[in-house]
């Protein structure tokens, strides 16, 4: 099949691009550095020429309510539209687990609005909600920190390893679609707040993490269906002691 992957060239996109092509499929790691841009549509029709399949995995290059909402919808219509052109058979795209469960979080509202219009397209599509990366929990410490503390909910998470979102996606991209969504998660679920303080000592980080069930998780408070998934997920193999062990390592 010819694949083409939306953000290629990404964390999960370039772990995706080189997991389709071992197994033999024809991948187009399409993205604004490889002359695709889902906004402007520069390069988009003839990238999309000939293609099965489309895996967005494009993540928005800001963060602000409105800007990543913008890029969301632009780049989804614009993608959408130029899938129908070239009679794409498969939209996949790579959402959040619990988004619609935190309103309050801008980035989570706008992945809502970009599901709601694959679901609206007319493509047959899956919809795979991973739940938070392993490589993001040092950003989540950067984010919630005030001098040497670190305020963070002990609100449960199921993270997982890149790795192993890339897998799953390889996996519901090479199937037929499901028209509907799926989740995954990491194999363990654990209190964010004893997350970040795992990491923080597998870095030698000698800031102090408190519990706090007020503390705002991007703009969000949580509880524990919050960030973790429903019954039927798929789980990763990657459990977070081994990861942090990699990267100690490595």
């Amino acid at each position: 099949m010819k694949i083409v992957v939306i953000g290629g060239t990404g964390l999960i996109g370039s772990k995706l691009v080189q997991n389709l092509r071992e197994r033999g499929h024809d991948v187009l790691a399409a993205a604004p550095n490889t002359g695709v841009n889902t906004i402007t549509r520069e390069g988009l029709a003839g990238a999309l020429d000939g293609a099965d399949v489309v895996v967005d995995v494009a993540n928005a290059p800001v963060w602000e309510d409105k800007a990543v909402l913008d890029f969301f919808e632009t780049s989804g219509r614009n993608l959408l539209a130029a899938e129908a052109a070239a009679g794409v058979r498969h939209h996949v795209a790579l959402s959040i687990v619990g988004s619609e469960r935190l309103p309050g979080n801008g980035y989570f509202r706008a992945k809502v609005a970009q599901e709601n219009l694959i679901k609206a397209s007319g493509i047959p599509y899956t919809i795979l909600r991973a739940t938070q990366f392993f490589e993001f929990v040092g950003g989540i410490a950067q984010a919630a920190a005030v001098g040497d503390e670190i305020r963070l909910s002990p609100a449960l998470i199921q993270p997982i390893a890149s790795d192993d979102v890339a897998a799953a996606l390889a996996e519901v991209a090479v199937a037929p679609p499901v028209n509907g969504t799926l989740e995954v998660a990491g194999p363990e679920a654990i209190p964010l707040d004893e997350l970040v303080r795992r990491f923080l000592r597998s870095t030698e980080d000698p800031r102090k993490v408190l519990p706090d069930v007020h503390a705002r998780y991007f703009g969000a408070v949580l509880d524990d269906q919050s960030l973790t998934p429903g019954k039927n997920a798929r789980l990763g193999a990657i459990r977070f002691e081994d990861w942090l062990g990699r990267q100690a390592a490595g």
